[in-house]
């Protein structure tokens, strides 16, 4: 049966078709399935409620680049993402979907060279991915106009809401044609979202995606705590203690994929690497041999991993920690499926501690710590896989074969000496403590108490009381772990411990009052 048949359903041309199918893609999301037919379609808009790592940039995606004309030399498509990091990760999705090279698509966001993006700019670009500020810095220059824009996304636009953009939102939608098709997408549905909406949108269609469950209970989630140059040994010493290992190894960058595998390859592994830069027939090759188990660790990058149908895994590693808490579930998704245990194993590094707390408090899961295998445990485990096999060969019998070279070995000296002999031969250093390297011991920083300042006093109407209750309003924590709190005019304090402080933070760190984090670590110079 065609695997692509559901995609082939929505309408989509053959030629993107064959780019998904080459890309590894065998089924469309629910919001996918959904949303092309719409955008392919109809010149109704669209606000799709959905959240990352539900397949919404192939849904916005595909159907534009079906629909844009070819060599108009005008923005015909803007995407405006409220970080730099989403803006990277949507364009170079659309250029992985793309089948004609002619179509151009440009990246805009602040950090990056302006003198850079005026000349991709000038030269004409189809599709213009950005963030608020840096494209209202292209519109005010007059380097980018979008008067001629017939479709526009806001992707993730809660987030850009909480990230105080409502403003440059709005100033971008003015700038846009006015017969543009849109489309907004977000996790959730607050009522600035349906302002916006009533404001800029006519027509619209409402897709909502139930929400994935954020955690299944057939993955065990651990984490160690390893440094950078660490990280490599404790891979191979996973792998290595497992008998039938099966997994994905995610990294963050191409360059890590690479680097990873090469590695592994060296070390005797049977590894293969999946990212952007990899061609279509190599993906399909190198997706055609995991399947078959011709290799067993697939390294990674999260956008080249998208779409892939593998039920069976047995481990997901996550090398590099992932952006957010979905991108964590839509990586520890992959395992534990069909019925089928499966391990998460998630390596952290001294500074990333408070990142793995926010993941695991959105993620509402339990990730608990783990002790790197130890060699001697590694090797033991080794010997005893050696010593099974090798008995259920001597039980199986038929050695006519070998019985010649047996008996001339006989003749050499002490069985025990030849016995030890085959041994190394057959095994050389895979039994050996000196064929892997130490890993040091790395401390996170968990222990102690923080200060945080919080922008909000009596002037608010905060008092001890409101103070506590709006923190567990965002963080659940046992308000007797709130201590030394002092509410003054303006603002106020309180002391937490280490590990309820960074989940705090990292809770409040979409919270903002204008451009200000409303919570902070507390200035405790004097």
């Amino acid at each position: 049966m065609d695997k692509m048949i559901k995609f082939r359903e929505l309408g989509l041309s053959e030629d993107i078709l064959k780019a998904l199918e080459k890309k590894g893609f065998e089924e469309p999301t629910p919001i996918q399935e959904q949303t092309i037919p719409l955008l392919l379609s109809g010149s109704k808009d669209i606000i799709g409620q959905a959240q990352t790592g539900t397949g919404k940039t192939a849904a916005f995606g595909l159907p534009i680049l079906e629909k844009i004309k070819r060599h108009e030399n005008f923005v015909q498509a803007i995407v405006v993402a409220p970080t730099r990091e989403l803006a990277i990760q949507v364009a170079d999705e659309l250029n992985t979907f793309k089948t004609d090279r002619s179509i151009k698509i440009a990246t805009v966001y602040g950090g990056q060279s302006i003198s850079e993006q005026l000349r991709r700019l000038k030269s004409g670009v189809d599709i213009v991915v950005g963030t608020p500020g840096r494209i209202i810095d292209h519109l005010n220059r007059r380097s980018m106009r979008l008067d001629k824009a017939n479709y526009v996304v806001l992707d993730e636009a809660d987030e850009m809401l909480n990230m105080g953009f409502r403003e440059d939102i709005e100033k971008i939608l003015e700038h846009v044609n006015k017969e543009r098709q849109m489309l907004l997408f977000s996790a959730t549905m607050p009522q600035e979202i349906l302002q916006i909406a009533k404001r800029f949108m006519g027509d619209y269609d409402i897709i909502r995606v139930k929400k994935q469950q954020l955690t299944t209970s057939l993955t065990d989630q651990i984490y160690f705590e390893v440094s950078r140059n660490d990280k490599f040994e404790a891979l191979g010493r996973i792998v290595d203690i497992e008998e039938d290992f099966y997994g994905i190894v995610f990294c963050r960058t191409k360059v890590d994929v690479d680097t990873v595998t090469s590695k592994l390859i060296e070390r005797g592994y049977d590894a293969d690497a999946l990212h952007g830069d990899v061609s279509q027939h190599q993906r399909e090759r190198i997706l055609k041999k995991f399947k078959a188990k011709q290799i067993n660790v697939l390294v990674a990058t999260d956008v080249a991993a998208r779409g892939l149908d593998i039920n069976d895994l047995t481990h997901v590693i996550n090398y590099s920690l992932p952006q957010d808490p979905e991108s964590y579930v839509h990586r520890v998704g992959r395992t534990g499926r069909a019925g089928k245990e499966g391990t998460a194993i998630t390596f952290v590094t001294p500074d990333e501690y408070r990142k793995l707390l926010y993941i695991q408090r959105i993620a509402k899961t339990d990730i608990r710590k783990e002790q790197v295998p130890d060699v001697q445990d590694i090797i033991d485990i080794k010997r005893t896989r050696i010593m099974d096999e090798l008995k259920v060969a001597i039980e199986a019998g038929r050695f006519d074969y070998y019985k010649d070279m047996a008996t001339e070995l006989m003749a050499l000296g002490n069985p025990e000496d030849i016995i030890c002999a085959l041994l190394k031969n057959s095994y050389k250093e895979e039994l050996e403590v000196k064929s892997y390297n130490k890993i040091g011991k790395v401390q996170l920083e968990k222990q102690g108490k923080t200060r945080l300042f919080i922008a909000l006093g009596k002037d608010s109407g905060m008092d001890v009381k409101k103070l506590i209750a709006f923190i567990q309003n965002e963080v659940k924590i046992d308000a007797r772990l709130i201590k030394e709190i002092k509410v003054l005019a303006s603002f106020s304090f309180v002391t937490l411990p280490f590990s309820e402080a960074e989940m705090v933070l990292e809770a409040f760190k979409k919270k903002k009052k204008g451009r200000k984090a409303i919570v902070e670590k507390a200035n405790m110079k004097k």
